[in-house]
């Protein structure tokens, strides 16, 4: 459903939302080294290239947001861990915040949009092999 209130509950984003799906993004910045200030990471638009969907849906009434844990390993050797309270404390403290800002802005999120939280762990460099 789209989200056209000026302020959004837990509810809200729950209704709004069909389902959620494990996502990874890729990120890509154009700033040499990482070395990277806010400034930089706006112009760069937020360093954020791509992302990749799972392909189970799950309801949201089936996931404990805040306790959800990922965990992206290579070769055996674990490279991130995080849960969803690296996310604000809970994901849909995110999906909030993001719906009433584009309100504000004019361009309220509508049904189909999807909608990335936050990274549940921490990034990861891509290494050659």
């Amino acid at each position: 459903r789209d989200l056209t209130h000026e302020k959004h509950t837990f509810v809200d984003i729950l209704r709004a939302s069909a389902y959620a799906l494990a996502a990874i993004e890729i990120v890509d910045s154009r700033i040499q080294n990482w070395d990277i200030r806010f400034v930089d990471t706006v112009a760069d638009n937020a360093s954020s290239a791509r992302f990749v969907v799972g392909s189970r849906p799950v309801p949201l009434s089936q996931i404990d947001l805040t306790a959800c844990a990922m965990e992206l390993s290579r070769d055996n050797e674990v490279l991130s861990r995080g849960n969803g309270a690296a996310c604000l404390g809970n994901p849909l403290n995110a999906a909030v915040w993001l719906a009433d800002r584009m309100v504000q802005l004019g361009t309220p999120l509508r049904a189909g949009d999807v909608v990335l939280t936050g990274a549940l762990g921490p990034m990861v460099a891509v290494k050659e092999p």
